[in-house]
């Protein structure tokens, strides 16, 4: 099978982000499958066209950034859509398959379909606009038409959708309930993850002195509006006073990095219990994840936020760590019922502080919180098992018999 692959944001592990669709369309060119993914360079490097484990890499100067102001960002989502309607038209293709975000990809995905007659598959990583509604950032009444026509369009001209989440697929199917909807979360990459030597890990501690044998408290991703990582600097404080061996790392990037670094400043713990690094190779997490005792996902309290598949939750599953986040919705449930992590207040920063601090000590608490962690990775979150159920989908989408052309 021939596919076009769209998604704005694209990755491999040598860049800083997800690597889902690196993931998904190297095992699909290791099936049989033809994979030419277009994206965009966020730095505006050079057109080019690579290749990533067989697979061709069209990239696109778009340059990109949470800082930028929401009229950029709205620049840089019109170019890239105006870029890949024009190469994907002209790619042979017998399925066309975008990824949000943003949601603007779903129309050169659907144009580059029709135009070849085939089948469109769209995939939802955010449930856009419901999210920035909820937020506060969509209230022009023209724009929030705009953007509802938008999501009714993608939906309306899929032949199926994956959604990344319950509710995000509950989400598509309340907007349109005759689409064809199979929820497909974010991976744990196991291989990638437990893949680190011990020695390794040891090397990274004794690297920094700061570090060394106490604990470790890690969050890795975006520091962006709707995360609101500034609770684990309040809960840092908290921590510091109850046990002050124990030691928080930040590694990341986004808009409210400077001010996350300047409330650790202000509390007097940057450089000393709290520890800030600019974003990272996705190759590097695992021996960063590896030398964490438990990692850590936030997002603001808005309750559409609950709905999101955040990549460090599966990255602290496949490397066996447990993972505390401060919501509610599917991962919290997870959490609860398997024992892999911790549900944290929303709102009471203070109180997260004294129960990380317990739980960072125990050891018999974190050796089964581990071994949890490592089921869930293993038993129902592996890129292995979730990639058969995303191939099956653009094979039964497509209508090519055995998924190969």
């Amino acid at each position: 099978m021939r596919i076009v692959y769209i998604h704005q944001f694209y990755c491999n592990p040598g860049m800083t982000g997800g690597i889902r669709s690196y993931e998904q369309a190297r095992r699909l060119v290791a099936r049989g499958h033809t994979v030419d993914v277009i994206t965009t360079d966020i730095a505006g490097g050079p057109r080019r066209v690579t290749r990533d484990d067989g697979v061709t890499v069209h990239w696109y100067p778009v340059p990109y950034s949470n800082s930028m102001s929401y009229a950029r960002r709205l620049r840089a989502f019109g170019a890239f859509m105006v870029l890949a309607a024009a190469k994907a038209t002209r790619l042979d293709a017998d399925l066309v398959f975008a990824t949000s975000t943003p949601l603007t990809v779903a129309v050169p995905g659907v144009i580059a379909a029709r135009l070849r007659r085939v089948p469109f598959v769209f995939e939802v990583r955010d449930l856009w606009p419901e999210v920035p509604i909820e937020m506060g950032a969509l209230r022009n009444p023209a724009a929030l038409r705009l953007a509802c026509e938008l999501a009714n369009f993608a939906y309306r001209n899929a032949a199926e959708v994956i959604a990344l989440s319950p509710g995000m697929a509950a989400g598509v199917t309340a907007r349109r309930p005759q689409t064809r909807i199979t929820m497909i979360p974010n991976a744990a990459d196991i291989e990638l993850f437990q893949g680190v030597r011990p020695d390794a890990v040891r090397c990274f501690r004794a690297e920094h002195p700061w570090l060394g044998d106490r604990p470790l408290i890690v969050y890795t991703g975006a520091l962006g509006a709707v995360n609101g990582v500034e609770y684990l600097v309040r809960a840092a404080r908290r921590m510091r006073e109850l046990d002050p061996g124990i030691q928080v790392l930040i590694v990341g990037h986004g808009k409210e990095w400077e001010s996350t670094k300047a409330l650790a400043a202000a509390h007097g713990l940057l450089g000393t219990t709290v520890h800030m690094w600019a974003k990272v190779p996705k190759a590097d997490l695992p021996v960063i994840l590896g030398a964490a005792t438990m990692s850590s996902s936030f997002v603001r309290p808005i309750r559409a936020l609950w709905d999101n598949s955040a990549n460090k939750f599966f990255d602290a599953l496949a490397a066996a760590r447990p993972i505390a986040v401060n919501y509610g919705g599917w991962q919290a449930d997870l959490l609860r019922e398997s024992g892999a992590g911790l549900v944290l207040d929303p709102t009471d920063a203070d109180e997260a502080g004294k129960l990380l601090a317990d739980r960072l000590r125990d050891a018999d608490w974190l050796r089964r919180a581990r071994t949890a962690a490592h089921r869930l990775a293993v038993e129902r979150f592996s890129r292995d098992l979730l990639f058969d159920q995303f191939e099956e989908v653009l094979i039964r989408a497509s209508g090519v018999r055995g998924g190969t052309a």
